[in-house]
C-alpha cells in the first residue's frame, strides 16, 4: 500500500513564473494539508505520479518546465470546478 501524497500549489494570476510548491508531505503531513484545504473549500485533484514528482520539489521551488502541462491540466480542472459551484449557486 502506497503512502498518502499531498503537494499543494500556488499560482499567481499576474503571470510573473510558474506555479510555486507552497506545502508538501506524506502520511500525516498530507493528511493535515488536505484537511486544510477542505477546511478552506479548496478542491482536490488527485493524481499519484504528479504528486510523486512535486515532492522532489523543495518548498517555493517554482515548478519545472517537464511539468508544466500536467500542472496546467490541474489548473484547467480547477478553474473548471470553481466554474461549476459558481453557477450551482
Amino acid at each position: 500500500m502506497s503512502q498518502e501524497k499531498a503537494v499543494a500549489l500556488k499560482y499567481d494570476k499576474s503571470g510573473q513564473g510558474a506555479p510555486k510548491v507552497v506545502a508538501k508531505g506524506q502520511g500525516e503531513i498530507a493528511q493535515k494539508i488536505k484537511e486544510k484545504a477542505q477546511e478552506f473549500d479548496v478542491p482536490i485533484f488527485q493524481n499519484e505520479a504528479l504528486a510523486s514528482s512535486l515532492l522532489n520539489l523543495d518548498l517555493d521551488e517554482q515548478i519545472p518546465a517537464n511539468l508544466y502541462k500536467a500542472v496546467a491540466e490541474v489548473f484547467v480542472w480547477l478553474m473548471q470546478s470553481e466554474t461549476k459551484a459558481t453557477s450551482q449557486k
